[in-house]
């Protein structure tokens, strides 16, 4: 007689020698926990730090001051609009100029020529240099010895030991300069992405029907490229609004505090006036900013929509 083979019911809509459904999340479980841990703490930090008067220049002072920070902030803080005013304009400026020079690069690098490789290389090689390297090689450039200056004064341009750094009128577009030398790179590299996935029997179809490149590029690449773009704008505004690097070290936020932005302006009430309860308000109406912001941007651009 046959022994009867027992067999042991599995779970319905679970395959044989699939893995727990918990494994996954089991894996992930410690990287999680320490990116919590990274990021959360340092959060709630600035939250709570936030309602606290705390200056360690002043320990008697300390101790829960409730709203009066941001009361401070809003009320009596005319250096917080000022600085808030130029990250605006800051970061108007920086994105819109990285955002066209970018996208003129990617159509470029994108055509099939030789030494391609090559240009792309050298396309891209500034957003490999850190924001301090990328300080150093402009100090340098606009040093009034050595730097640019001097040889355009030795053409009849300007005037020897001109230092476009140290005039109000002239710092806000030479640090300009110097970050889009750093900042175009990446728009050219999101948009370089994006346009090598676009299909290219959209463009033979459209060449058939007699468009032209500048209808092909408004009606086809564009289209395609919006996600892209709202995505690169996004991120590198709010990279540009918390800009502190390649300002601090340029301009120290000079002369006379024209270049100060709102981050740099945090950095100085906390590091180098020690308030750092009133730094931390600060940090949390920066926050709030970027975040309604980002949200109406995602709002009114429709990103993740259909557009192709």
């Amino acid at each position: 007689m046959a022994s009867a083979v027992a067999r042991v019911p599995r779970a319905p809509g679970r395959r044989a020698g699939a893995p727990p459904r918990r494994l996954p999340y089991l894996l992930i479980a410690p990287a999680g926990l320490l990116m919590l841990g990274f990021i959360a703490y340092p959060v709630i930090s600035v939250f709570y730090y936030s309602l606290q008067d705390y200056n360690v220049t002043k320990p008697w002072r300390n101790g829960f001051a409730g709203f009066d920070n941001f009361v401070r902030i809003f009320t009596d803080d005319p250096q917080f609009w000022t600085t808030l005013g130029f990250s605006a304009r800051w970061v108007v400026v920086q994105v819109s100029l990285q955002l066209a020079l970018g996208l003129v690069l990617a159509l470029l690098v994108n055509q099939t020529f030789i030494g391609r490789g090559i240009a792309r290389a050298m396309v891209f090689s500034p957003w490999a240099v850190s924001g301090v390297l990328t300080t150093t090689i402009w100090m340098l450039l606009y040093n009034p010895s050595t730097g640019v200056s001097r040889y355009l004064a030795d053409a009849g341009i300007g005037s020897y030991g001109t230092s476009v750094l140290s005039d109000t009128g002239t710092v806000f577009w030479a640090a300009v300069v110097a970050e889009l030398w750093r900042g175009v790179p990446f728009f050219a590299i999101l948009i370089l992405a994006d346009l090598q996935s676009i299909p290219k029997e959209l463009y033979e179809a459209a060449s058939v029907d007699g468009a032209g490149r500048a209808r092909q590029f408004f009606h086809i690449t564009l289209p395609h490229l919006r996600d892209a773009i709202v995505l690169a704008t996004l991120l590198r505004g709010v990279w540009e609004f918390n800009n502190v690097d390649l300002l601090y070290t340029l301009t120290g936020g000079g002369p006379a505090g024209v270049t100060t932005t709102l981050p740099l302006y945090v950095a100085n009430t906390g590091i180098e006036g020690h308030d750092f309860g009133y730094a931390s308000a600060l940090t949390t109406v920066a926050f709030v900013i970027l975040l309604f912001c980002s949200i109406l941007y995602l709002r009114l651009s429709k990103f993740g929509g259909d557009s192709k």
